[in-house]
């Protein structure tokens, strides 16, 4: 039976950077464009890639890393955008330990949340001349905040703008200095050049695609219209997905929000220089074979991609000093202006 619902699963549940998925929802932009989309909060997201590619869910959005390896599994995904290209890292307490050299890591206890996140703090281990049993590896899952703060490990993966802002405001409640969270960022780490190895992507499942194309290009022509009122109205798109999504209205979220907003994708687009990084990255780490081709396309966006950025290490320089000023000084919620580097760069906006 012929249908206009799309099936949408979430990496996690909803949180201050789907901002453009519910947007699209809450102001009509889907039912503009002659879809019903049912969005969908997974129990596991561990579970994203195989339940996409089984063909049980349309589409929906998972990290670069993963969607790969799902491909990779025989996992008939592909992504058809992005959502956002977050700084990831392991992040740690000062006082726990672990300082800015990778070493201190040995005889720690690192939380991880999937089976690549284990994979990539293997590599790196030999890459700074120890061993994968030099550290104790413990999945966490999504949980890597509370397991730092519960003391059941010693640090642990997680995205600069959700799980380090959220150890920031349980030390502030506390009376310690936010500062006192710290990150060892994976893409200096392996001097990746970039930070997309875990860019939050829009993945569709493949024969659905080929089923589906029109249906697809609505769905993104519907989020590149969200994106494109996040930029332009921040704090009233902020306040649009708080009525929208109840959850959402939390200190904290609104944290979260301001500290996302510099990682957003502009053009929603799919960057081939990103693509080609961290599929040679995924080859190192073994994830992929050398004949494995990047799993994504371009080809369901109506509009042109943004030129790339000229400099990706300078951009990545500029996005680390705006985040610190975010922290500091507050963002788009607090008026603060959001920077403006290339279109093609997630640290773009046209706020004021």
């Amino acid at each position: 039976m012929s249908t206009d619902k799309i099936t949408f699963l979430l990496n996690w549940h909803a949180t201050p950077y789907h901002a453009p998925i519910f947007l699209a929802q809450s102001k009509g932009y889907f039912a503009e464009e002659g879809i019903k989309v049912a969005i969908i909060e997974p129990n596991d997201p561990s579970d994203v890639t195989e339940i996409i590619g089984s063909g049980k869910i349309d589409m929906g959005a998972k990290a670069m890393i993963h969607t790969i390896a799902g491909a990779a599994r025989g996992f008939p995904i592909r992504s058809v955008g992005t959502l956002m290209d977050p700084f990831t890292g392991v992040i740690y307490l000062e006082g726990s330990g672990v300082t800015s050299d990778f070493r201190s890591l040995k005889g720690k206890r690192i939380g991880y949340v999937g089976e690549f996140g284990k994979v990539q703090i293997d590599e790196l281990t030999r890459y700074y001349g120890m061993k994968p049993s030099d550290y104790q590896a413990i999945r966490v899952g999504m949980n890597v905040s509370q397991a730092i703060i519960n003391g059941s490990i010693d640090a642990g993966i997680g995205l600069e703008n959700v799980q380090q802002c959220e150890l920031e405001e349980w030390l502030k409640e506390r009376g310690r200095p936010p500062s006192d969270v710290k990150m060892l960022r994976i893409d200096q780490l392996a001097e990746l050049g970039c930070c997309c190895f875990c860019s939050i992507l829009y993945i569709a499942n493949e024969p659905f695609l080929k089923a589906n194309p029109e249906k697809v290009k609505a769905f993104m022509r519907a989020v590149k219209k969200a994106a494109d009122y996040l930029f332009a109205q921040p704090a009233q798109a902020w306040e649009e997905y708080k009525l929208f999504k109840k959850s959402m209205n939390t200190p904290l979220n609104a944290k979260i929000f301001e500290r996302s907003f510099t990682y957003m994708s502009m053009d929603c687009a799919n960057v081939p220089r990103d693509w080609h990084k961290v599929t040679n990255y995924c080859k190192r780490l073994g994830v992929v074979g050398q004949e494995f081709e990047p799993n994504y396309s371009n080809d369901y966006l109506s509009w042109p991609r943004n030129p790339d950025v000229a400099d990706p290490d300078e951009n990545q320089r500029i996005v680390a000093a705006k985040q610190e000023e975010v922290k500091a000084k507050g963002g788009v919620l607090s008026g603060a202006p959001a920077i403006n580097i290339s279109a093609a760069s997630p640290a773009v906006a046209v706020a004021a």
